[in-house]
């Protein structure tokens, strides 16, 4: 195995009690600390007590980032990739840097940590043992088609959604779907004003419409498609005998 040059490590998604000790130990021994916004990490690294440098790595500098990044990893430097909160990877960036150092035989760990749909999807009361893992919809195109698609899934569904999206969201899982379809929104995971609301998706967006703001991240849990598709009538004997008879007299006037 490679040593390891980058670390996966998973940051707190609100209660900073939730850093484990092995993430702090790695935080303070790599040189480099690659990270979203350099204020929200700093401001852990701070309440952890860590100086380490912190370098920008974002959805929308990756892309520019990864070959200067790999080209000082495979110089040997050691470094930690975290998001703003839980692990990253999970909807945040870190698929293509950690894509790039497979490919180029350069080890990289992840260490277990905090991520928010485990906990929202225990608190939903759903099923848990098979569920599927959305992220975020579509925003605009492949959006109704994505959620078409989801109809007939019969597996937990797990959605990340922001604030401002999370009303109009719940109105276009009701319509495809169904408005009585079992749902939980949860939000501000972990932290002082943690909520989870259960109900119909025609309920919940009832309830997030009628509230004058809303904040804080947000999972939403939607209950899988428990009604069995239809099945096809199987052929009674009368059915086949006739059938049977049928294909005689087709034969018979293909003779003729």
């Amino acid at each position: 195995m490679p040593n390891t040059v980058l670390y996966l490590v998973p940051t707190p998604i609100g209660n900073l009690e939730d850093i484990t000790l092995r993430a702090i130990r790695i935080l303070g021994e790599v040189g480099t600390v690659l990270c979203e916004d350099t204020r929200t990490s700093g401001r852990l690294m701070q309440h952890l007590g860590i100086k380490k440098p912190l370098l920008s790595y974002h959805l929308h500098n990756e892309h520019q980032q990864v070959p200067r990044l790999l080209e000082r990893l495979e110089k040997g430097e050691i470094m930690a990739l975290i998001s703003d909160a839980g692990t990253p990877g999970i909807s945040d960036p870190g698929f293509l840097l950690v894509r790039e150092c497979l490919a180029r035989g350069l080890g990289v760990e992840c260490l277990p940590g905090a991520t928010a749909f485990v906990p929202a999807l225990l608190k939903s009361g759903f099923g848990a043992e098979r569920f599927t893992f959305e992220g975020f919809l579509p925003v605009k195109k492949g959006r109704q088609t994505r959620l078409q698609q989801l109809a007939s899934e019969t597996r937990t569904m797990i959605f990340y959604e922001s604030p401002h999206r999370i009303v109009k969201t719940l109105g276009q899982l009701a319509e495809v779907l169904g408005p009585t379809r079992p749902a939980s929104v949860s939000r501000e995971l972990t932290k002082l004003f943690e909520e989870t609301v259960t109900g119909t998706l025609a309920s919940l967006e009832a309830d997030f419409a009628a509230r004058p703001a809303i904040k804080g991240e947000i999972v939403v849990v939607v209950e899988g498609n428990l009604i069995p598709p239809p099945r096809e009538p199987r052929p009674g004997r009368e059915d086949r005998y006739r059938r049977a008879a049928d294909d005689d007299d087709d034969d018979t006037a293909y003779e003729d």
